[in-house]
């Protein structure tokens, strides 16, 4: 399925069906997951709902996460 396909089979993002990590911190500075049809995952900032959420397949989320628990991410990797 296409990203056009997962937009025209869903119609909107659904509100109900988010969930965020348990870690995140008090202030809300954090993101919002959300498993759709079959093969796509949303995110969203979780300050500013009303913003278009950003659609990943299924494989695009795995290497993402894949990447975070490998700490390809940590900041004190940067440089």
């Amino acid at each position: 399925m296409t990203y056009e396909e997962a937009l025209d089979s869903l119609g909107r993002v659904p509100d109900e069906g988010w969930f965020k990590s348990p870690a995140s911190d008090e202030k809300g500075d954090c993101v919002e997951v959300c498993f759709l049809v079959p093969g796509w995952v949303a995110v969203r900032d979780s300050k500013n709902r009303a913003r278009p959420a950003h659609l990943f397949t299924e494989s695009e989320w795995n290497a993402f996460v894949a990447g975070v628990q490998a700490g390809a991410f940590d900041l004190a990797q940067a440089g």
